[in-house]
């Protein structure tokens, strides 16, 4: 019974290794997992971060689009009424004929210049607009060549191509903030993308991390069993030892005074008695 005991305690105790250096290893693993979604969170915190940095630069610019629009339209307005009254000039001393008068080809150079702005085209069609804008300009200054040597009137042009110069360089502004705000809505768009997939392998992360540490206390649960069933392997083998030598004690005990009685009687019989014989019944207490 007793080799029997024993070795079950070393199948137990086997086991119990096994478990442990197999929680170890899970342990190790859900680290693992644990730090890899921590980095992963952290970047998309950045993602999001840098997002809202260019999506505050993109309504930045997008305000100042809007703010320099309104001070362009403005302008043009000034303009267009100091051309029209020299389109009524025009008219009245028979300059514009049947072609069309400044005011008009200036509207059509502003719808052209926001078609340049707006609409997505290929180089060949912008190539084609930009001829466009250059031949209607072209034809407003024929019309303003022939009516600058009247005085009043040369004034109000000369103010008018101030306005529309103006203008237009607040339409090349126009122009280059919608541009910077267009790429930060890109970049924004993009860094949100990359915050979404850094979440979604946080979040896979995570679920491996979960998985590892729940295995791991498992685990680590067959473990602490397996501890109990060895200690209580422990107290039976123990018990079992104790009691054996108990008993080959006694064994050994009964045997001495066995054997201590004899020479005793011996000794009552007037037989002499060596050292030896004197130690045994001292053993025995009978001496």
């Amino acid at each position: 019974m007793l080799t029997e005991l024993i070795d079950k305690r070393k199948v137990m105790l086997t086991d119990s290794e096994q478990h442990k250096d197999k929680r170890n290893e899970l342990n190790t693993l859900a680290s693992t997992y644990a730090r890899e979604r921590n980095q992963l969170n952290a970047q998309t915190r950045e993602y999001v971060d840098d997002a809202q940095k260019h999506k505050d630069l993109r309504d930045e610019n997008n305000k100042a689009v809007q703010a320099i629009k309104d001070k362009r339209n403005l302008l043009n307005e000034k303009a267009n009424a100091l051309f029209e009254d020299i389109d009524e000039y025009k008219k009245e001393h028979g300059v514009i004929n049947n072609s069309h008068g400044v005011k008009e080809l200036q509207k059509k150079i502003e719808r052209l210049e926001m078609d340049q702005q707006t609409r997505v085209m290929n180089t060949d069609k912008e190539r084609e607009l930009i001829e466009q804008i250059k031949a209607l300009t072209q034809q407003i200054k024929e019309q303003e060549t022939e009516i600058e040597q009247n005085k009043g009137v040369h004034t109000k042009l000369q103010e008018a191509r101030e306005y529309r110069r103006a203008a237009s360089e607040l339409h090349a502004s126009v122009t280059e903030k919608a541009e910077l705000a267009q790429n930060h809505h890109d970049l924004m768009v993009e860094c949100y993308r990359n915050a979404d997939k850094s979440r979604e392998a946080a979040d896979e992360a995570h679920r491996k991390f979960v998985e590892a540490q729940e295995a791991a206390d498992a685990e680590h649960n067959q473990y602490i069993a397996c501890q109990k069933e060895l200690r209580d392997y422990d107290k039976v083998i123990g018990g079992i030892r104790k009691k054996g030598k108990k008993t080959k004690v006694n064994k050994e005990q009964k045997a001495v005074r066995q054997e201590a009685e004899q020479v005793f009687q011996q000794f009552r019989a007037g037989e002499k008695l060596t050292t030896d014989d004197i130690l045994l019944l001292q053993r025995a207490r009978l001496i």
